[in-house]
């Protein structure tokens, strides 16, 4: 294993964007910038940021949708347990109790609660139906495959206004050859 897998590998922690990597192309996760939640001994628990869906929030979820930025619909954030939906917030002032960031201000919130009196707290909202998840040690196995990268955040990447330019602007801001993926064409073949 190279150095740089390892770094990789002890760099999983929530808060860790994963960039899939041209080499991976099944479809649930091609050109995927995922948003670890949660990594532990039990397995590992992501979103994906950048899969917006034809639906509104304000379908799917009534009353959250005036804190969501553009464009304002729910993300697919997995394959897994798709009925399911989970929101992402990044907050601007003293948070709710009990709540905990992922990283910087930014954490998953009970979408069950009454959002009204969070204004002026959330800041920006992000709706995700469904989840990526792995088991124990397996997302380090599909790291040493090459499937994934393991980069740094920024706050905004969660709430970014073009998600379709997410996997591209992450890889555009990493050091050395990784960047140069950024222009990697959709279709190889085609180039």
């Amino acid at each position: 294993m190279s150095d740089e897998t390892a770094e990789m590998i002890e760099r999983l922690e929530h808060g860790a964007l994963l960039v899939a990597t041209p080499a991976l192309i099944d479809p649930n996760f091609n050109r995927t910038v995922l948003l670890l939640l949660d990594h532990g001994v039990d397995g590992t628990l992501a979103v994906v940021l950048n899969r917006p869906s034809d639906v509104t929030v304000e379908e799917r979820l009534a009353g959250w949708e005036g804190f969501c930025r553009p464009p304002g619909v729910v993300f697919s954030g997995g394959p897994v347990s798709s009925e399911a939906v989970m929101g992402l917030v990044e907050v601007s002032a003293a948070p709710p109790p009990g709540w905990l960031p992922v990283f910087a201000n930014v954490g998953p919130i009970d979408l069950s609660i009454d959002p009204t009196p969070l204004q002026g707290v959330v800041a920006n909202l992000r709706i995700f139906s469904g989840y990526a998840g792995w088991g124990p040690a397996q997302l380090a196995s599909e790291i040493r495959e090459g499937s994934w990268w393991v980069v740094d955040a920024h706050p905004d990447d969660p709430f970014t206004n073009e998600p379709l330019e997410l996997w591209s602007k992450v890889l555009e801001r990493q050091r050395g050859d990784r960047s140069w993926f950024s222009r990697y064409p959709v279709d190889p073949d085609l180039n």
